[in-house]
């Protein structure tokens, strides 16, 4: 996967794309990240990618110009998304991630600034994405966790594939508690059960953990369940 990200601030992704199994990805060339700056596309002796608001207000506006020439300056890969990182987005979730490493070869990451972009650059966005509700100084940061979370489910990211299947979310339900050594650090006791061997006693306790922890932390995504299974009962019955 080809992931191209347009940022005033390609420094702000120097040291993520270094490190941990990203970094490793990257390095190994399962994805590959490509910086572009839009200000490198500015005409101006100033090199200015913002102006004033038409029609007054506060704040400024990144200019289409640069924008538009920055994400044109590059390859168009079969299966491409141009996505621009805003509040008023689709909101990021594990299906998104999948969707993105399932059927993308190229994803066009636009970082915005200021009060926001020039709405004609949403001419060539194919997408809008949030990461929650609530606004940042910039799209960085979104970024980083788009990609992040897109990456680490390419082929050859995790070493073991099936460790992503025990997390959470992707199940419907949070992820239970994880344990490592000592047994026991200070007056807490790893649950016997974990150290029993027994396999199928262990995964009971641990559907059971996911259960409660969904129920006490996000008992919304316990009624998505609820009602996914009333579609699919519905939905079962003999056809006329």
């Amino acid at each position: 996967m080809r992931i191209d990200i347009i940022t005033l601030f390609p420094d702000f992704f120097t040291t993520p794309l270094q490190s941990s199994l990203l970094g490793r990805a990257l390095a190994n060339q399962i994805a590959t990240v490509n910086l572009v700056n839009p200000r490198d596309f500015t005409t101006d002796k100033h090199r200015r990618v913002d102006d004033e608001p038409y029609g007054g207000g506060v704040g400024m506006v990144m200019k289409p110009e640069p924008l538009f020439a920055a994400v044109e300056s590059l390859p168009i890969l079969p299966r491409r998304e141009v996505i621009f990182l805003s509040p008023q987005g689709q909101p990021m979730n594990r299906n998104l991630f999948w969707e993105f490493a399932q059927n993308v070869d190229q994803l066009v990451l636009i970082c915005g600034h200021y009060e926001g972009i020039d709405e004609r650059v949403m001419n060539i966005v194919t997408r809008e994405v949030s990461l929650g509700d609530f606004v940042l100084t910039g799209g960085e940061i979104p970024a980083l966790a788009l990609l992040d979370g897109v990456v680490r489910l390419l082929p050859g990211t995790v070493g073991k594939p099936e460790s992503l299947e025990a997390e959470s979310f992707e199940d419907g339900l949070l992820d239970y508690p994880h344990y490592t050594r000592p047994a026991q650090f200070r007056d807490w006791k790893v649950p016997d059960v974990l150290l029993s061997g027994h396999h199928g006693k262990i995964e009971e306790w641990r559907k059971a953990q996911q259960l409660q922890r969904t129920r006490d932390r996000r008992p919304d995504l316990l009624q998505n369940l609820d009602n996914l299974s009333v579609k699919d009962d519905n939905s079962s019955g003999d056809r006329l």
